[in-house]
Protein backbone atom coordinates (compact mmCIF):
# COMPACT_ATOMS: atom_id res chain seq x y z
CA UNK A 1 0.00 0.00 0.00
CA UNK A 2 2.77 2.23 1.05
CA UNK A 3 4.98 1.58 -2.12
CA UNK A 4 1.45 2.23 -4.09
CA UNK A 5 1.34 5.72 -2.46
CA UNK A 6 5.31 6.46 -3.33
CA UNK A 7 4.79 5.64 -6.98
CA UNK A 8 1.40 7.99 -6.68
CA UNK A 9 3.45 10.50 -5.31
CA UNK A 10 6.41 9.85 -7.59
CA UNK A 11 4.06 10.69 -10.45
CA UNK A 12 2.06 14.04 -9.32
CA UNK A 13 5.83 15.51 -8.55
CA UNK A 14 6.98 14.23 -11.85
CA UNK A 15 3.53 16.08 -13.14
CA UNK A 16 4.80 19.48 -11.27
CA UNK A 17 8.15 19.32 -12.08
CA UNK A 18 7.67 19.61 -15.73
CA UNK A 19 6.22 22.81 -15.78
CA UNK A 20 8.05 26.21 -14.87
CA UNK A 21 7.94 28.13 -12.17
CA UNK A 22 5.37 30.67 -14.25
CA UNK A 23 3.35 27.85 -14.83
CA UNK A 24 3.34 26.72 -11.24
CA UNK A 25 2.22 29.63 -10.34
CA UNK A 26 -0.73 30.17 -12.92
CA UNK A 27 -1.64 26.56 -12.43
CA UNK A 28 -1.75 27.25 -8.23
CA UNK A 29 -3.67 30.26 -8.33
CA UNK A 30 -6.63 28.86 -11.22
CA UNK A 31 -7.07 25.93 -8.24
CA UNK A 32 -7.26 28.08 -5.96
CA UNK A 33 -9.80 30.63 -7.79
CA UNK A 34 -11.82 27.55 -8.21
CA UNK A 35 -11.78 26.51 -5.60
CA UNK A 36 -13.00 29.42 -3.62
CA UNK A 37 -15.54 29.92 -6.48
CA UNK A 38 -16.84 26.79 -5.31
CA UNK A 39 -17.38 27.13 -1.51
CA UNK A 40 -18.86 30.88 -2.35
CA UNK A 41 -21.23 29.45 -4.24
CA UNK A 42 -22.16 26.89 -2.11
CA UNK A 43 -22.59 28.81 0.64
CA UNK A 44 -24.93 31.13 -1.11
CA UNK A 45 -27.33 29.09 -2.72
CA UNK A 46 -27.22 26.19 0.80
CA UNK A 47 -27.61 29.16 3.91
CA UNK A 48 -30.63 29.39 4.95
CA UNK A 49 -31.52 32.99 4.90
CA UNK A 50 -33.80 34.73 8.41
CA UNK A 51 -36.40 37.44 8.34
CA UNK A 52 -37.18 38.77 11.55
CA UNK A 53 -41.17 37.97 12.16
CA UNK A 54 -41.86 39.02 15.72
CA UNK A 55 -39.61 42.07 17.76
CA UNK A 56 -40.19 43.97 21.01
CA UNK A 57 -41.89 40.44 22.86
CA UNK A 58 -41.65 39.72 26.67
CA UNK A 59 -40.64 36.70 27.76
CA UNK A 60 -44.25 34.93 27.87
CA UNK A 61 -44.46 35.54 24.23
CA UNK A 62 -41.32 34.68 23.76
CA UNK A 63 -41.15 31.49 25.05
CA UNK A 64 -44.63 30.85 23.97
CA UNK A 65 -43.55 31.32 20.21
CA UNK A 66 -40.43 29.35 20.96
CA UNK A 67 -42.42 26.46 22.08
CA UNK A 68 -44.44 26.24 18.64
CA UNK A 69 -41.43 26.48 16.49
CA UNK A 70 -39.60 23.43 18.38
CA UNK A 71 -42.88 21.39 17.81
CA UNK A 72 -43.14 22.28 14.45
CA UNK A 73 -39.53 21.97 13.51
CA UNK A 74 -39.23 25.33 12.41
CA UNK A 75 -35.41 27.18 12.56
CA UNK A 76 -35.32 30.76 14.39
CA UNK A 77 -33.14 32.72 15.30
CA UNK A 78 -33.38 34.71 18.85
CA UNK A 79 -31.77 38.13 18.48
CA UNK A 80 -31.74 41.54 20.68
CA UNK A 81 -31.70 39.76 24.12
CA UNK A 82 -34.15 37.05 23.01
CA UNK A 83 -36.87 40.28 22.17
CA UNK A 84 -36.57 39.58 18.65
CA UNK A 85 -37.09 36.03 16.79
CA UNK A 86 -36.36 35.07 13.17
CA UNK A 87 -37.26 32.50 10.76
CA UNK A 88 -36.46 31.47 7.55
CA UNK A 89 -37.84 33.80 4.78
CA UNK A 90 -39.40 30.81 2.87
CA UNK A 91 -42.07 30.33 5.60
CA UNK A 92 -42.07 33.40 7.71
CA UNK A 93 -45.39 34.53 6.04
CA UNK A 94 -46.82 31.06 7.28
CA UNK A 95 -45.47 31.48 11.04
CA UNK A 96 -47.02 34.70 11.45
CA UNK A 97 -50.28 33.52 10.02
CA UNK A 98 -49.94 30.56 12.23
CA UNK A 99 -48.99 32.07 15.20
CA UNK A 100 -51.35 35.16 14.84
CA UNK A 101 -54.41 32.51 14.44
CA UNK A 102 -53.03 30.53 17.91
CA UNK A 103 -53.26 33.94 19.84
CA UNK A 104 -49.56 33.13 21.11
CA UNK A 105 -48.22 36.76 21.71
CA UNK A 106 -49.95 38.61 24.04
CA UNK A 107 -47.80 41.26 24.75
CA UNK A 108 -47.64 39.69 28.12
CA UNK A 109 -51.64 40.04 28.85
CA UNK A 110 -54.21 37.78 28.74
CA UNK A 111 -58.18 38.32 28.18
CA UNK A 112 -61.40 36.67 28.99
CA UNK A 113 -60.68 33.43 27.09
CA UNK A 114 -58.64 32.68 29.53
CA UNK A 115 -61.80 32.69 31.64
CA UNK A 116 -62.47 29.26 30.06
CA UNK A 117 -59.56 27.33 30.90
CA UNK A 118 -60.40 25.35 34.59
CA UNK A 119 -57.36 24.90 36.56
CA UNK A 120 -59.04 21.93 38.15
CA UNK A 121 -61.14 19.04 36.73
CA UNK A 122 -64.04 19.63 39.55
CA UNK A 123 -63.95 23.62 39.45
CA UNK A 124 -63.03 26.50 40.11
CA UNK A 125 -63.00 28.12 43.73
CA UNK A 126 -64.05 31.68 44.63
CA UNK A 127 -60.44 32.95 45.25
CA UNK A 128 -59.19 31.66 42.19
CA UNK A 129 -62.73 32.85 39.70
CA UNK A 130 -61.56 36.37 41.05
CA UNK A 131 -57.81 36.10 40.47
CA UNK A 132 -58.52 34.80 36.88
CA UNK A 133 -61.60 37.35 36.41
CA UNK A 134 -58.76 40.37 37.25
CA UNK A 135 -55.94 39.05 35.16
CA UNK A 136 -58.49 38.65 32.44
CA UNK A 137 -59.76 42.15 32.81
CA UNK A 138 -56.29 43.63 33.15
CA UNK A 139 -55.99 41.97 30.09
CA UNK A 140 -58.93 42.99 28.17
CA UNK A 141 -57.87 46.69 28.87
CA UNK A 142 -54.06 46.58 27.81
CA UNK A 143 -55.69 44.67 24.19
CA UNK A 144 -57.59 47.23 23.94
CA UNK A 145 -54.92 49.76 24.24
CA UNK A 146 -52.61 47.99 21.77
CA UNK A 147 -54.78 48.66 19.41
CA UNK A 148 -54.42 52.27 19.24
CA UNK A 149 -51.74 53.47 16.33
CA UNK A 150 -47.99 54.32 18.04
CA UNK A 151 -47.86 51.78 21.31
CA UNK A 152 -46.14 49.60 21.33
CA UNK A 153 -46.37 48.53 25.45
CA UNK A 154 -48.80 48.59 28.22
CA UNK A 155 -49.22 47.24 31.37
CA UNK A 156 -52.67 48.09 33.09
CA UNK A 157 -53.84 47.43 36.97
CA UNK A 158 -57.38 47.80 37.22
CA UNK A 159 -58.66 47.50 41.15
CA UNK A 160 -62.63 46.73 41.73
CA UNK A 161 -64.66 47.73 45.27
CA UNK A 162 -65.03 44.27 46.87
CA UNK A 163 -69.11 43.75 47.10
CA UNK A 164 -70.63 43.78 50.06
CA UNK A 165 -74.29 43.79 51.73
CA UNK A 166 -73.97 46.59 54.46
CA UNK A 167 -72.86 49.55 52.11
CA UNK A 168 -74.91 52.37 50.88
CA UNK A 169 -74.29 53.48 47.23
CA UNK A 170 -72.31 56.78 48.70
CA UNK A 171 -69.94 54.53 50.96
CA UNK A 172 -69.23 51.75 48.04
CA UNK A 173 -65.80 51.84 47.60
CA UNK A 174 -65.28 53.33 43.59
CA UNK A 175 -62.73 50.89 41.10
CA UNK A 176 -59.68 52.39 40.01
CA UNK A 177 -57.13 51.62 37.06
CA UNK A 178 -53.40 52.33 36.53
CA UNK A 179 -51.74 52.35 33.48
CA UNK A 180 -48.51 52.86 32.18
CA UNK A 181 -47.99 53.09 28.11
CA UNK A 182 -44.50 52.72 26.43
CA UNK A 183 -44.73 54.42 23.16
CA UNK A 184 -43.30 54.04 19.54
CA UNK A 185 -39.78 56.24 19.37
CA UNK A 186 -41.44 59.14 17.34
CA UNK A 187 -44.41 59.05 18.48
CA UNK A 188 -46.04 61.94 20.61
CA UNK A 189 -49.77 61.39 21.40
CA UNK A 190 -52.65 64.30 20.65
CA UNK A 191 -55.05 65.64 23.17
CA UNK A 192 -57.71 63.71 21.29
CA UNK A 193 -56.01 60.63 20.93
CA UNK A 194 -55.46 61.22 25.36
CA UNK A 195 -58.80 61.46 25.82
CA UNK A 196 -59.76 58.08 24.02
CA UNK A 197 -56.97 55.95 26.35
CA UNK A 198 -59.43 57.58 29.17
CA UNK A 199 -62.65 56.45 26.97
CA UNK A 200 -61.43 52.84 26.60
CA UNK A 201 -60.54 52.46 30.16
CA UNK A 202 -63.37 53.83 31.59
CA UNK A 203 -65.80 52.13 28.91
CA UNK A 204 -64.53 48.54 29.33
CA UNK A 205 -64.23 48.87 33.39
CA UNK A 206 -67.98 49.11 35.09
CA UNK A 207 -68.32 51.83 37.43
CA UNK A 208 -65.23 53.50 36.50
CA UNK A 209 -65.04 57.27 36.67
CA UNK A 210 -62.42 59.45 34.41
CA UNK A 211 -60.96 60.97 37.76
CA UNK A 212 -59.94 57.74 39.06
CA UNK A 213 -57.87 56.45 36.02
CA UNK A 214 -54.33 57.75 35.73
CA UNK A 215 -52.42 56.98 33.17
CA UNK A 216 -48.48 57.57 32.53
CA UNK A 217 -45.82 56.90 30.04
CA UNK A 218 -42.21 57.57 30.20
CA UNK A 219 -42.34 61.26 29.48
CA UNK A 220 -45.09 61.89 32.52
CA UNK A 221 -48.95 61.62 33.39
CA UNK A 222 -51.00 62.11 30.33
CA UNK A 223 -53.91 64.24 31.65
CA UNK A 224 -57.44 64.37 29.79
CA UNK A 225 -58.66 67.38 28.28
CA UNK A 226 -61.69 69.13 30.20
CA UNK A 227 -64.10 68.37 28.46
CA UNK A 228 -63.75 64.76 30.36
CA UNK A 229 -63.36 66.45 33.30
CA UNK A 230 -59.59 66.51 33.51
CA UNK A 231 -57.10 69.47 33.92
CA UNK A 232 -55.82 69.83 30.47
CA UNK A 233 -55.99 73.03 28.57
CA UNK A 234 -57.62 73.49 25.15
CA UNK A 235 -57.53 69.73 24.11
CA UNK A 236 -57.90 69.32 19.89
CA UNK A 237 -59.37 72.73 20.06
CA UNK A 238 -56.05 74.49 21.51
CA UNK A 239 -53.80 72.17 19.05
CA UNK A 240 -56.11 73.63 16.02
CA UNK A 241 -56.30 77.50 17.50
CA UNK A 242 -52.05 77.38 17.56
CA UNK A 243 -52.08 75.60 14.05
CA UNK A 244 -53.86 78.28 12.92
CA UNK A 245 -52.00 81.20 14.74
CA UNK A 246 -48.98 79.67 13.31
CA UNK A 247 -50.19 79.19 9.66
CA UNK A 248 -51.14 82.73 9.65
CA UNK A 249 -48.43 84.41 11.10
CA UNK A 250 -45.84 82.14 8.40
CA UNK A 251 -48.29 83.02 5.30
CA UNK A 252 -47.80 86.67 6.47
CA UNK A 253 -44.03 86.31 7.05
CA UNK A 254 -44.04 84.70 3.52
CA UNK A 255 -46.02 87.22 1.83
CA UNK A 256 -43.43 90.16 2.70
CA UNK A 257 -40.20 87.77 2.08
CA UNK A 258 -42.13 87.51 -1.71
CA UNK A 259 -43.25 91.72 -1.73
CA UNK A 260 -39.13 92.47 -0.52
CA UNK A 261 -37.33 89.70 -2.33
CA UNK A 262 -36.74 91.49 -5.83
CA UNK A 263 -36.28 95.43 -3.62
CA UNK A 264 -33.14 93.66 -1.28
CA UNK A 265 -32.89 90.20 -1.94
CA UNK A 266 -33.68 87.11 0.39
CA UNK A 267 -30.23 86.95 2.52
CA UNK A 268 -30.78 91.15 2.58
CA UNK A 269 -33.77 90.83 4.93
CA UNK A 270 -34.82 89.47 8.16
CA UNK A 271 -38.82 88.92 8.65
CA UNK A 272 -40.46 88.43 12.33
CA UNK A 273 -44.33 88.52 12.78
CA UNK A 274 -46.11 88.04 16.04
CA UNK A 275 -49.73 87.84 16.34
CA UNK A 276 -52.82 87.97 18.82
CA UNK A 277 -56.19 85.78 17.50
CA UNK A 278 -59.68 85.99 18.70
CA UNK A 279 -61.51 83.06 18.86
CA UNK A 280 -64.39 83.49 20.16
CA UNK A 281 -67.41 81.86 18.24
CA UNK A 282 -69.97 84.21 17.55
CA UNK A 283 -73.71 83.44 15.49
CA UNK A 284 -76.09 85.67 14.76
CA UNK A 285 -79.51 85.86 13.52
CA UNK A 286 -81.18 88.75 11.41
CA UNK A 287 -85.41 88.77 10.99
CA UNK A 288 -85.74 91.30 8.03
CA UNK A 289 -89.20 93.17 7.10
CA UNK A 290 -88.56 95.70 4.08
CA UNK A 291 -91.27 96.22 1.19
CA UNK A 292 -90.86 95.30 -2.50
CA UNK A 293 -88.49 97.71 -4.80
CA UNK A 294 -89.65 99.53 -7.42
CA UNK A 295 -93.81 99.41 -6.14
CA UNK A 296 -93.40 102.72 -4.03
CA UNK A 297 -92.30 101.10 -0.94
CA UNK A 298 -95.48 99.36 -1.06
CA UNK A 299 -95.81 95.32 -0.83
CA UNK A 300 -97.78 92.93 -2.71
CA UNK A 301 -101.70 94.15 -2.33
CA UNK A 302 -103.17 90.40 -1.11
CA UNK A 303 -106.61 91.85 -0.07
CA UNK A 304 -108.87 95.06 -0.88
CA UNK A 305 -111.70 95.97 1.51
CA UNK A 306 -113.92 98.90 1.16
CA UNK A 307 -117.51 100.18 2.41
CA UNK A 308 -119.59 103.19 2.63
CA UNK A 309 -122.76 104.01 5.27
CA UNK A 310 -125.49 107.03 4.33
CA UNK A 311 -127.41 108.22 7.43
CA UNK A 312 -130.38 110.65 6.29
CA UNK A 313 -133.68 111.77 9.44
CA UNK A 314 -135.13 114.72 11.40
CA UNK A 315 -133.50 116.83 14.04
CA UNK A 316 -135.82 118.29 16.73
CA UNK A 317 -135.27 120.33 19.57
CA UNK A 318 -136.70 120.99 22.73
CA UNK A 319 -138.42 124.44 22.66
CA UNK A 320 -139.08 127.23 25.34
CA UNK A 321 -138.69 130.70 26.35
CA UNK A 322 -135.06 131.76 27.44
CA UNK A 323 -134.96 133.45 30.95
CA UNK A 324 -133.54 134.14 34.63
CA UNK A 325 -136.37 132.89 36.50
CA UNK A 326 -135.94 130.86 39.01
CA UNK A 327 -136.76 127.80 37.31
CA UNK A 328 -134.60 128.43 34.36
CA UNK A 329 -131.10 127.74 33.56
CA UNK A 330 -128.57 130.27 32.97
CA UNK A 331 -127.50 131.05 29.14
CA UNK A 332 -130.07 128.06 28.53
CA UNK A 333 -130.49 128.51 24.72
CA UNK A 334 -134.16 129.08 23.44
CA UNK A 335 -135.72 126.82 21.29
CA UNK A 336 -135.47 126.80 17.29
CA UNK A 337 -137.57 124.98 14.51
CA UNK A 338 -136.90 121.53 13.78
CA UNK A 339 -135.49 120.46 10.11
CA UNK A 340 -133.63 117.47 8.08
CA UNK A 341 -129.95 116.38 8.60
CA UNK A 342 -128.22 113.47 6.49
CA UNK A 343 -124.18 111.33 6.84
CA UNK A 344 -121.88 109.55 4.80
CA UNK A 345 -119.19 106.65 6.11
CA UNK A 346 -116.71 105.72 4.07
CA UNK A 347 -114.11 102.89 4.73
CA UNK A 348 -111.18 100.82 2.85
CA UNK A 349 -109.18 98.17 4.43
CA UNK A 350 -105.76 97.09 2.29
CA UNK A 351 -103.74 94.46 3.29
CA UNK A 352 -99.70 93.99 1.93
CA UNK A 353 -97.28 91.67 2.14
CA UNK A 354 -93.60 92.76 2.66
CA UNK A 355 -90.55 90.68 2.53
CA UNK A 356 -89.45 88.98 5.33
CA UNK A 357 -85.87 87.92 5.33
CA UNK A 358 -83.80 85.79 7.56
CA UNK A 359 -80.22 85.90 8.00
CA UNK A 360 -78.25 83.04 10.00
CA UNK A 361 -74.76 84.43 10.31
CA UNK A 362 -72.03 82.29 11.55
CA UNK A 363 -68.41 84.26 12.19
CA UNK A 364 -65.30 83.64 10.83
CA UNK A 365 -63.27 81.10 12.45
CA UNK A 366 -60.91 83.87 13.98
CA UNK A 367 -60.53 87.49 14.01
CA UNK A 368 -56.69 89.20 14.13
CA UNK A 369 -57.13 90.80 17.61
CA UNK A 370 -53.21 92.53 17.59
CA UNK A 371 -50.61 92.34 15.15
CA UNK A 372 -46.64 93.04 15.34
CA UNK A 373 -44.42 93.29 12.04
CA UNK A 374 -40.89 93.82 12.59
CA UNK A 375 -38.04 93.98 9.40
CA UNK A 376 -34.73 94.37 9.12
CA UNK A 377 -33.03 95.10 5.63
CA UNK A 378 -29.49 95.29 5.09
CA UNK A 379 -28.34 99.10 4.82
CA UNK A 380 -25.89 98.48 2.09
CA UNK A 381 -28.29 99.52 -0.50
CA UNK A 382 -31.04 100.60 1.01
CA UNK A 383 -31.88 104.60 0.81
CA UNK A 384 -34.24 106.48 3.44
CA UNK A 385 -36.84 107.02 0.57
CA UNK A 386 -37.08 103.14 0.25
CA UNK A 387 -37.72 102.97 4.06
CA UNK A 388 -39.84 105.16 3.74
CA UNK A 389 -41.74 102.96 0.57
CA UNK A 390 -41.64 99.84 2.42
CA UNK A 391 -42.36 100.60 6.03
CA UNK A 392 -45.55 102.51 3.92
CA UNK A 393 -46.40 99.28 2.33
CA UNK A 394 -46.19 97.19 5.66
CA UNK A 395 -48.57 100.01 7.68
CA UNK A 396 -51.31 99.75 4.74
CA UNK A 397 -51.29 96.05 5.08
CA UNK A 398 -51.33 95.94 9.19
CA UNK A 399 -54.50 98.03 9.15
CA UNK A 400 -56.39 95.82 6.66
CA UNK A 401 -55.42 92.88 8.97
CA UNK A 402 -56.63 94.77 12.12
CA UNK A 403 -59.80 96.38 10.35
CA UNK A 404 -62.28 94.53 12.34
CA UNK A 405 -60.14 94.12 15.74
CA UNK A 406 -61.55 96.89 17.56
CA UNK A 407 -58.35 99.00 18.13
CA UNK A 408 -57.93 102.92 17.34
CA UNK A 409 -56.06 102.59 14.00
CA UNK A 410 -54.61 105.75 14.17
CA UNK A 411 -51.47 106.78 12.28
CA UNK A 412 -49.17 106.19 15.86
CA UNK A 413 -50.99 102.79 16.73
CA UNK A 414 -50.19 101.57 13.37
CA UNK A 415 -46.36 102.74 13.80
CA UNK A 416 -46.10 101.10 16.82
CA UNK A 417 -47.13 97.99 15.34
CA UNK A 418 -44.87 98.26 12.10
CA UNK A 419 -41.00 98.56 12.36
CA UNK A 420 -38.54 98.70 9.39
CA UNK A 421 -34.70 98.65 10.58
CA UNK A 422 -32.33 99.49 8.28
CA UNK A 423 -28.46 97.71 9.27
CA UNK A 424 -25.74 96.49 7.80
CA UNK A 425 -25.59 92.69 7.40
CA UNK A 426 -21.65 92.84 5.49
CA UNK A 427 -20.66 92.40 9.52
CA UNK A 428 -21.60 88.95 9.73
CA UNK A 429 -20.59 88.17 5.69
CA UNK A 430 -17.34 89.15 6.37
CA UNK A 431 -16.86 87.53 9.64
CA UNK A 432 -17.90 84.43 7.74
CA UNK A 433 -15.99 84.81 5.00
CA UNK A 434 -12.99 85.21 7.01
CA UNK A 435 -13.78 82.01 8.74
CA UNK A 436 -14.26 80.29 5.47
CA UNK A 437 -11.30 81.63 4.09
CA UNK A 438 -9.18 80.64 6.87
CA UNK A 439 -10.43 77.30 6.91
CA UNK A 440 -9.44 76.68 3.50
CA UNK A 441 -5.80 78.02 4.38
CA UNK A 442 -5.48 75.55 6.91
CA UNK A 443 -6.71 73.05 4.91
CA UNK A 444 -4.77 73.82 2.20
CA UNK A 445 -1.38 73.97 4.51
CA UNK A 446 -2.32 70.96 6.17
CA UNK A 447 -2.30 69.16 2.67
CA UNK A 448 1.02 70.64 1.70
CA UNK A 449 2.24 69.69 5.08
CA UNK A 450 1.02 65.85 4.43
CA UNK A 451 2.50 65.79 0.54
CA UNK A 452 6.14 66.86 1.71
CA UNK A 453 6.09 64.36 4.43
CA UNK A 454 5.16 61.63 2.13
CA UNK A 455 7.38 63.38 -0.58
CA UNK A 456 10.76 63.06 1.98
CA UNK A 457 9.58 59.47 3.58
CA UNK A 458 9.26 57.66 0.23
CA UNK A 459 12.57 59.52 -0.90
CA UNK A 460 14.36 58.31 2.31
CA UNK A 461 12.53 54.74 1.20
CA UNK A 462 13.74 54.58 -1.97
CA UNK A 463 17.58 55.32 -0.94
CA UNK A 464 17.75 53.05 1.76
CA UNK A 465 16.42 50.20 -0.56
CA UNK A 466 18.93 51.16 -3.36
CA UNK A 467 21.55 51.18 -0.53
CA UNK A 468 20.86 47.47 0.83
CA UNK A 469 20.41 46.10 -2.63
CA UNK A 470 23.99 47.35 -3.47
CA UNK A 471 25.17 45.94 -0.22
CA UNK A 472 23.83 42.73 -1.07
CA UNK A 473 25.29 42.49 -4.75
CA UNK A 474 28.96 43.42 -2.87
CA UNK A 475 28.61 40.52 -0.03
CA UNK A 476 28.10 37.92 -3.05
CA UNK A 477 31.26 35.27 -3.19
CA UNK A 478 33.17 35.75 -6.53
CA UNK A 479 32.82 32.68 -8.14
CA UNK A 480 35.05 31.38 -10.81
CA UNK A 481 33.00 32.51 -14.19
CA UNK A 482 33.62 31.00 -17.34
CA UNK A 483 35.26 33.00 -19.70
CA UNK A 484 34.17 33.94 -23.34
CA UNK A 485 36.31 35.70 -26.02
CA UNK A 486 34.04 37.94 -26.88
CA UNK A 487 36.88 40.00 -28.64
CA UNK A 488 37.42 36.96 -31.10
CA UNK A 489 33.86 36.44 -31.86
CA UNK A 490 33.21 37.90 -35.54
CA UNK A 491 29.40 39.00 -34.21
CA UNK A 492 26.46 39.25 -32.29
CA UNK A 493 24.95 35.76 -33.14
CA UNK A 494 27.99 33.92 -32.19
CA UNK A 495 27.85 35.62 -28.90
CA UNK A 496 24.09 34.86 -28.27
CA UNK A 497 24.97 31.37 -28.99
CA UNK A 498 27.32 30.73 -25.85
CA UNK A 499 25.40 32.70 -23.96
CA UNK A 500 22.73 30.32 -24.71
CA UNK A 501 24.82 26.98 -24.41
CA UNK A 502 26.36 28.24 -21.02
CA UNK A 503 22.82 29.23 -19.63
CA UNK A 504 21.62 25.72 -20.31
CA UNK A 505 24.78 23.89 -19.16
CA UNK A 506 25.40 25.77 -16.12
CA UNK A 507 22.24 28.07 -15.30
CA UNK A 508 24.09 29.06 -12.14
CA UNK A 509 26.99 30.31 -13.32
CA UNK A 510 25.40 32.39 -16.17
CA UNK A 511 23.42 33.93 -13.05
CA UNK A 512 26.32 35.03 -11.30
CA UNK A 513 27.87 36.20 -14.13
CA UNK A 514 25.39 38.55 -14.98
CA UNK A 515 25.37 39.95 -11.16
CA UNK A 516 28.90 40.68 -12.22
CA UNK A 517 28.35 42.75 -15.06
CA UNK A 518 25.85 44.55 -13.68
CA UNK A 519 27.83 45.19 -10.82
CA UNK A 520 30.64 46.39 -13.17
CA UNK A 521 28.79 48.57 -15.18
Amino acid sequence: MNEKWARVREKLLGFWNQYSKAQKWVLASTAALLLFAIILLTYLFTRTEYELAFQNLDSTDAAAIIEYLDGNGIAYQLNDSGTSISVPSASASKVKVDIGSQGLIQNGSIGFAEMSKSSSAIGTTDQEFNVKFRNALNGEVQQLLLSKQGISKVKAIVTLPEDSVFLNESDKDKATAAVVMTFKPGFRPKQEEIDSYYNLVKSAVPNLDVKDITISSSTGDLTPSSQLGGGAIGGALYETQFAIQNEFENALKRNIQQFLNPIVGMDNMVVSVVSALNFDKKISTEQLVEPLKDNDNKGIEISNQSSTETYEGQDGQSGGVAGTGETDVANYPGGASSGSSSSEKVSSTINYEVNRITNNIDYGPYKVKDLSINVGVDSANMTPEKLTEIQGVLLRSARVLLAESGLELSDEALAQRVSVMSQSFAGNNVSSGGTSASTFWLAGAGLLALALLGGGGYYIYRRRKTAREAAELEALPRAELPTIDIDNVANESQVRKQLESLAKRKPDEFVNLLRTWLVDE
